[in-house]
């Protein structure tokens, strides 16, 4: 039953979209890198202040791409629950580590390769399982829905929760503890998803011959996501920019996808007569796709001979990962200095010897 339900038209449709915004989105990360690289043969690169590559194609080449694949991803929501959709974003890490590879010589560690196909495993489990969407005929239905005593509350507590860290915990805590900020970006992303969804289905049915856009609903949405989404990518900026990408991809990943799942169930009650067997095996898909990230970005750059466990210390902990190289260069000179002392003592305990 719960394989049937997966297979319906808007569910194919959106995960169709979803796959190739996913496609768009990875390669586009490939051509953007290979134009900043050319730009900065020719000029001072990006990193260093330069703005040349906005005079390379390629670079451009990869913007449109993207836009392409955000675009598709949008239209996604339109056609499939967001519980199908949201985790689908791991499958465009996994097209950019496979373009990386391939294309700019970024050796995939053989465990790196292992996580890929982990990812897709979990993402086919989730595929397999998703619960149908529900039949949507109006923006107004949408508002109904947004209006529900349950979802008035989650909203709330976002709004509360979110309010208190930008306040109270940002100003002290957003440059050494990576969890603030990206606490933010994922609350707030689960009402951008939520209010994506509703301006999806309403330039779908507008398409299909009914103007959604003359309701005053439809424009306040719009305003949801234009304030939510500034506010997510203010704070996933200052989450980048001091912290590894690794670990911000990571974390971002798991709270902004089990957010916004939870604000989908409780927005368009996704699990409502859905089998037990199937919410646990969307779960469990949910977190093979999590191993397969964690392993994938945790052997990020290395290549088949560096070590697997000091490759997992600098993704997640980059001051761990030096303290530990720290420790082994000041082993390592211990243990130099104290063979250097026992030569030295056996020179000087020869001669008396051989008296």
């Amino acid at each position: 039953m719960a394989f049937e339900s997966s297979l319906t038209p808007e569910n194919v449709k959106g995960l169709a979209l979803a796959l190739l915004s996913c496609f768009f989105i990875g390669s586009s990360f490939i051509m953007k890198k290979k134009g900043l690289k050319r730009a900065g043969a020719l000029g001072i690169s990006a990193g260093s202040g330069g703005h040349s590559y906005l005079l390379e194609p390629l670079w451009w080449a990869g913007m449109i791409t993207m836009i392409t694949g955000e675009v598709s991803n949008f239209a996604a929501y339109a056609y499939a629950p967001a519980i199908l959709v949201t985790p689908l974003g791991a499958v465009s890490i996994i097209v950019s580590a496979g373009l990386a590879h391939v294309i700019l010589k970024e050796r995939l560690h053989a465990l790196g390769l292992l996580g890929c196909i982990i990812c897709l495993v979990g993402s086919v489990t989730m595929v397999l399982h998703a619960p149908k969407d529900r039949t949507i005929n109006s923006v107004q239905e949408l508002w109904e829905l947004a209006t529900q005593t349950d979802f008035l509350v989650y909203a709330f507590l976002v709004f509360v929760v979110v309010v208190v860290l930008i306040i109270f915990f940002v100003p002290y805590y957003g440059e050494t503890h990576v969890i603030v900020c990206v606490t933010i970006c994922s609350l707030v992303g689960s009402l951008t998803v939520m209010s994506v969804k509703a301006i999806g289905i309403a330039i779908k049915l507008t398409c299909e011959g009914d103007n959604q856009f003359f309701y005053p609903h439809t424009w306040l949405f719009v305003a949801v996501v234009a304030v939510c989404g500034l506010t997510q990518l203010n704070y996933l900026n200052k989450a980048l920019d001091a912290f590894d990408t690794a670990v911000v991809s990571l974390i971002y990943y798991v709270m902004f996808t089990s957010f916004t799942i939870l604000a989908s169930v409780i927005m368009f009650k996704n699990w409502q007569g859905q089998a037990a067997s199937s919410i646990i095996s969307e779960m469990c898909g949910f977190l093979i796709i999590l191993s397969g990230m964690t392993l994938l970005l945790a052997t990020k750059g290395l290549g088949d001979s560096d070590s697997f466990k000091l490759g997992l210390y600098a993704a997640f902990s980059p001051s761990l990962s030096a303290r530990l190289s720290e420790e082994v260069a000041d082993l390592k000179s211990f243990i130099e200095s104290s063979k250097s002392e026992r030569s030295q003592r056996n020179c000087t305990l020869r001669p008396l010897s051989s008296m």
